[in-house]
């Protein structure tokens, strides 16, 4: 009996339109009436997702819990308790930033409770709307936030062949982040170490949960670590086709059918 699933939200529990269909909030509810534990699991930060919580009925409650930034942090969602954080150097996303400057790349950087966006394009202001709020700058470097804490720096471009060429141009940097990308148009950077997996992995074990107990579902490239640690790893069926091979089990149903409710109805209902 699985204990824990872990779902990510964008283009898997969430419709192209950001709604969730009935028939994922329907398995959800079910699957939580025979105890076990639904856990967002998203590249986005957990102030962001707090609707999609309260459509699914998880919203401010206790004992039970998201990760978020990738896996850089563990909440309780009750009062949005943190149990754990851990985001990159300052030094770190500055050259970071510093690069995408020069590459003239769209960019987001996460603070804790602020996503700031350097040169959003047209393109990804329709991507964001109605996902999360977000402040504009155009400053050369990362100076105005010395001193804050710096969750992770990701490179927006709709298409992963140039993400990839700019993996490369910055490789001397990477060796102290763990790299991976997202809704096919994300390039992102965390700590080394840090993944959704990890999280998934940290997680269960603050509850007592053996990893053989939890079910991960995902779309693409950032969820291969989670679907990777889980007991059983699955994909909805509009899923990357390079991670396709790493899935225990793929839907038929696309996020927008209801992908999610059918991987719980068969493996857990």
């Amino acid at each position: 009996m699985y204990k824990i699933i872990t779902c990510d939200l964008d283009e898997t529990l969430l419709c192209m339109d950001r709604t969730i269909s009935r028939r994922n909030i329907d398995a959800i509810h079910a699957a939580m009436e025979k105890g076990v534990k639904f856990v967002c699991a998203s590249g986005r930060g957990y102030m962001s997702f707090q609707n999609t919580l309260q459509e699914i009925g998880l919203y401010d409650l206790a004992d039970q819990y998201s990760i978020s930034f990738n896996g850089s942090a563990i909440t309780e969602n009750r009062g949005n308790r943190v149990l754990f954080l851990e985001g990159i150097s300052w030094e770190l996303a500055n050259a970071l930033y510093v690069k995408g400057v020069e590459f003239g790349v769209c960019m987001h950087i996460y603070t804790q409770d602020t996503v700031y966006i350097y040169k959003l394009n047209e393109d990804e202001r329709k991507f964001l709307e109605n996902r999360m709020d977000y402040i504009l700058v155009d400053d050369p470097d990362l100076s105005f936030l010395k001193g804050q804490q710096i969750i992770k720096v990701l490179y927006e471009h709709n298409g992963y062949d140039y993400l990839n060429q700019i993996e490369e141009k910055v490789a001397e940097l990477t060796g102290e982040c763990e790299v991976s990308y997202s809704s096919g148009r994300y390039l992102e950077f965390n700590k080394a170490g840090i993944s959704k997996g990890a999280g998934l992995e940290r997680l269960a074990g603050i509850l007592g949960v053996d990893m053989k107990d939890t079910l991960a579902i995902g779309d693409n490239v950032n969820d291969i670590t989670m679907i990777r640690a889980a007991g059983l790893g699955a994909a909805v069926g509009n899923v990357y086709e390079g991670i396709r091979g790493e899935c225990d089990y793929i839907a038929e149903a696309t996020n927008d059918e209801g992908g999610v409710g059918e991987i719980i109805e068969k493996f857990v209902l």
